[in-house]
């Protein structure tokens, strides 16, 4: 099975690229990947959630509206080069806490290992765990909860 990272890889390769689709098949797993439909998908065929990327549409008035480019691009360029940047693997709703009632998944100054989970990401009313990939302190939180997010989107900048 493709771990998240190798799929944010591919998703990054075929974006830059000009592939238009991309299909790949291992060990029962398979990812499909369209540029023109703007729909992401990557499934096993195990009965695990498909993820898939909506066309932009406005924002359920519970979610909070998505920071403007040029804030985004200013917040990117202000973050130091030596903290690894924990990002959104897909374009979403970030969740900090598994319900509202729970705590959140980290907090600023919390230790993280690789295997962490720091949040969900809701696609489509799927619910995705994003682990930290990276083991380190939380020094910063760049999302508030309920914001919507975009592919590679910075969300925790974390101290190695």
């Amino acid at each position: 099975m493709l771990k998240v990272q190798e799929i944010r890889e591919l998703i990054k390769l075929i974006d830059e690229s000009s592939i238009d689709e991309f299909e790949y098949e291992n060990d029962g797993s398979k990812v499909v990947l369209k540029k023109n439909d703007v729909q992401y998908a990557a499934a096993p065929q195990v009965q695990q959630p498909v993820v898939q990327e909506a066309p932009a549409q406005a924002p359920q008035p519970e979610a909070k509206a998505p920071v403007k480019e040029e804030a985004k691009e200013e917040a990117a360029e202000q973050i130091d080069d030596s903290l690894h940047k924990i990002e959104s693997p897909m374009v979403g709703t970030f969740y900090a806490r598994p319900n509202p009632d729970s705590d959140a998944y980290v907090n600023l100054g919390e230790k993280v290992s690789e295997e962490s989970i720091v949040c969900i990401i809701e696609a489509m009313k799927l619910f995705n765990e994003i682990e930290a990939e990276v083991k380190g302190e939380i020094v910063e939180v760049l999302v508030e909860d309920g914001q919507l997010v975009e592919y590679g989107q910075p969300l925790f900048l974390v101290k190695e």
